[in-house]
């Protein structure tokens, strides 16, 4: 079970998350982005900060950030300082959520992941 989030940096607010048992970018990371954009009410001008995920630099990614004006930033191979907010949402989330008990199912992983970030 694989999860992604995107986060506003400016509110620190998860605006986009999936669930997926894939970590294929059309399964996990596009379907976040995708609903980040949904919730958006403007998204020309803003910022992507990434690392460099294989999902984050593909192809398929980058064309529906620039679809939506969007500009993409990967920083530096290696500096986890460009990503800081998102490793701290990720920790977050595994040491309030995930390490916490063991769930049942998929659906009850989705269930508190929604309940999580709302």
């Amino acid at each position: 079970m694989y999860t992604a989030f995107v986060t506003d940096v400016y509110s620190r607010r998860i605006v986009g998350w999936t669930l997926s048992d894939s970590m294929r970018t059309e399964a996990l990371t596009l379907q976040a982005l995708n609903q980040a954009i949904v919730r958006a009410k403007e998204t020309v001008g803003l910022i992507h900060h990434s690392d460099h995920g294989s999902q984050n630099v593909s192809i398929v990614y980058n064309e529906r950030l620039a679809e939506h004006g969007i500009a993409s930033s990967t920083g530096t191979v290696g500096d986890s300082y460009n990503i800081a907010l998102a490793e701290n949402v990720n920790g977050s989330y595994k040491n309030e959520l995930i390490h916490t008990r063991v769930r049942s199912d998929v659906v009850e992983v989705e269930i508190t992941t929604f309940e999580w970030v709302n």
